[in-house]
């Protein structure tokens, strides 16, 4: 067994000098398609005043991206494998770029829309792409391990940078460009398209193409899985709505039409030839126990980027960029984790390391769940009487920083190792899959996260409404019931934003479970490479 001090030595300084510059590559994909995840939430109201879109359109603004990226995933990785990952690389980051050049030119709702869901196209080509160029243009051991981290890095910090970036680009205003004036929310789009053109143009320079299949690709497969996880991410995304939730009928005719395409998938996939999803890629129990908690890590974080977005926002009355500014530690965090973990995975098993970050993220949702909430209607008239809803009851320095690093430190001790196992003595072939597959359990898990915990925030917000509803009206006698009702929204608020960090503990407990016990490869196995003959590999 080749171990991490045989494979290092044999990378020349030429050598390693073009794999610096192949990950720089990998790098601004991978934060250009994160970024564009959470960069245009903070400009949402800027974009609907602008064009005239109404308030239950905005959403789709950000879900018709997830919905394109979400669902496609599959289908991008197996045309990698198929048509040759770096020209697909190219073609994705390309589309992406185009794209977001449409989005920030955009004059009306259909534009805008069009172009967040092409970029989603475009990411679903790019993203498993480059996952699977780093499985085959990096050596195993020490080189992988690194371009790894540095792929979780950018998988974590980009949600927060891009709070960041949109909450300053938003807020910048008599910009012009051409002697034409540029509203801020614009430059969300904007400056993500040379990242995509630098991206593609450089990629034949640093990496080579992989062998192609053309002829293989699984046409039935490839419609009812792409379609079984549109239904199912448009359902979930839809059951997180307040104003649909999990008993409109559009949402269970999604989400049982996701389900029952899915199952017909699983029935083609096991009788061609050449399978979109070969089932081998879940032989590997290691393999599986990753894909599995993949799914429900990042349903957890993510929605712990919504809900304390919120809650920094209206309760502690942030503004945009100081909310954005509020994550940073977050990206801080994560950047000195997986560079602390990416040495540590040569020396210790990826149990213990993801187990460790596991218990640590969750300790972190825990202490969300403690935050301040308003008790009663006397809690929540005194506080309206203040500028901010509880800011001068919540200190962000002792109530939301630890906790915020607590979680960043824990999620980069789980992407790295995770990420690793995941892709692990996946057969040459497959490798584009494989990152399709890890893609989409993070994507649909956080969809499914972030609806499950979207009902019951707001479960738990509809109850204390009602608790404190009466003591709201008598206190405000005489005022309008807009007025009265927003209050009574806004002190019920907090109680289902810790109802759902709550939840999402145990989301992150179940994570943890299976890494402990399921996750069983050695750290010595991952300094190597595989034959793709191995049974289940």
């Amino acid at each position: 067994m080749t171990d991490t001090a045989e494979v290092t030595p044999e990378v020349t300084p030429e050598e390693h000098k073009r794999l610096r510059w192949a990950l720089v590559l990998i790098s601004l994909a991978q934060l250009m398609v994160v970024l564009d995840s959470t960069i245009a939430n903070i400009a949402l109201p800027f974009i609907g005043q602008d064009l005239d879109i109404s308030q239950s359109n905005l959403q789709w603004i950000v879900t018709g991206y997830a919905l394109a990226f979400g669902g496609l995933l599959l289908l991008g990785g197996r045309l990698g494998d198929l048509y040759g990952r770096r020209r697909i690389f190219m073609i994705g980051v390309t589309i992406f770029a185009i794209a977001s050049l449409a989005g920030g030119l955009a004059q009306n709702e259909a534009m805008l829309l069009s172009s967040r869901a092409v970029q989603g196209l475009g990411a679903a080509l790019a993203s498993p792409a480059a996952l699977a160029l780093i499985t085959t243009t990096f050596p195993a051991g020490k080189e992988r391990n690194r371009a790894f981290a540095v792929y979780a890095m950018m998988s974590g910090a980009g949600a927060a940078v891009g709070l960041i970036l949109g909450g300053w680009l938003t807020g910048i205003h008599d910009l012009e460009l051409l002697g034409t004036p540029v509203n801020g929310w614009r430059l969300t789009f904007f400056i993500v398209v040379p990242i995509g053109l630098v991206a593609a143009a450089f990629a034949p320079r640093y990496f080579q193409e992989s062998e192609r299949h053309p002829g293989e690709l699984d046409i039935p497969g490839a419609i009812t899985g792409t379609l079984g996880l549109l239904g199912l991410v448009y359902g979930f995304s839809r059951a997180g709505d307040a104003a649909h939730g999990w008993s409109d009928p559009v949402t269970l005719a999604s989400l049982a039409g996701g389900v029952a395409l899915l199952a017909i998938f699983a029935v083609i996939e096991s009788r061609v030839e050449h399978p979109l999803l070969p089932i081998r890629i879940f032989a590997n129990q290691t393999r599986a126990a990753s894909f599995a908690a993949m799914m429900l890590m990042p349903a957890a974080m993510f929605s712990m980027f919504f809900f304390l977005s919120l809650y920094i926002q209206n309760i502690m009355g942030y503004s945009p960029l100081k909310a954005g500014v509020a994550f940073l530690p977050f990206s801080v965090g994560i950047v000195i984790s997986a560079t602390i973990v990416s040495n540590l995975v040569s020396r210790f098993d990826p149990r213990f390391i993801a187990g460790t970050g596991t218990a640590m993220a969750a300790v972190a949702l825990f202490g969300f769940s403690r935050l301040d909430v308003p008790d009663g209607a006397s809690d929540v008239l005194s506080a309206a009487s203040t500028s901010a809803f509880l800011g001068a009851d919540v200190n962000y320095w002792t109530s939301i920083f630890p906790f915020v690093m607590l979680m960043s430190l824990g999620m980069g001790a789980v992407f790295v190792p995770l990420t690793l196992t995941a892709v692990h003595h996946v057969r040459a072939e497959d490798s584009g899959i494989g990152s399709g597959v890890l893609n989409t359990m993070q994507q649909v898990g956080g969809a499914l996260g972030l609806a499950i915990m979207s009902t019951v925030a707001s479960s738990a917000a509809t109850d204390h409404a009602d608790k404190i509803a009466p003591g709201v009206a008598k206190g405000l006698a005489g005022a309008e019931p807009s007025v009265i009702q927003g209050l009574v929204q806004l002190g019920s608020f907090p109680t289902g934003a810790t109802a759902a960090f709550f939840f999402g503990t145990f989301l992150m407990a179940a994570g943890s479970l299976i890494v402990w016990l399921f996750l069983n490869v050695k750290h010595e196995e991952l300094a190597t490479d595989g034959p793709a003959s191995v049974p289940g590999h």
